[in-house]
């Protein structure tokens, strides 16, 4: 008889399938702004998102091998939400500030998202907890470098 899967596990994959949604529409909407932005102070920027595709996509690569270790099957395009309307290249590609703007709100939704990840995880999945707790890190600096760009 095969034993009913144990509903905190069914949440916790929800919130990794989640989580690597969110990774990979911040990796598509963070290389469109590093190419699509112009002007004055545009440079810094662009280098900086350009740098954080890679790092966001290694994260949704661990969310991805975590969830298979699982024994989850990894979403597909067409299972992947896309929310990130505060994050789409603006009509002026002169308007950095809308940009980082809304790097600051993806990193401060990711951060909510993981922070609620390690507390479902804790007593039940030590090793998504770990993951959640290394990619929570890695948010909160991308966050206060973007935060540094608005001073």
């Amino acid at each position: 008889m095969k034993s009913k899967p144990n509903p905190k596990h069914l949440l916790i994959y929800a919130s990794l399938a989640e989580a690597y949604a969110m990774e990979l529409e911040t990796v598509q909407n963070y290389l469109a702004n590093s190419v699509h932005l112009d002007g004055i102070g545009a440079d810094v920027v662009k280098r900086a998102l350009a740098a954080d595709v890679t790092t966001e996509l290694g994260h949704a690569q661990s969310l991805a091998q975590r969830i298979k270790t699982l024994g989850g099957t990894v979403p597909g395009s067409l299972g992947n939400a896309r929310n990130q309307t505060w994050l789409q290249p603006p009509k002026r590609s002169t308007d950095v500030q809308a940009v980082i703007r809304g790097v600051i709100r993806a990193e401060d939704e990711a951060i909510a998202h993981y922070t609620k990840l390690i507390q479902l995880c804790d007593g039940v999945d030590y090793v998504t907890q770990d993951l959640a707790i290394s990619i929570l890190g890695s948010e909160e600096d991308h966050r206060r470098e973007f935060k540094g760009f608005l001073a």
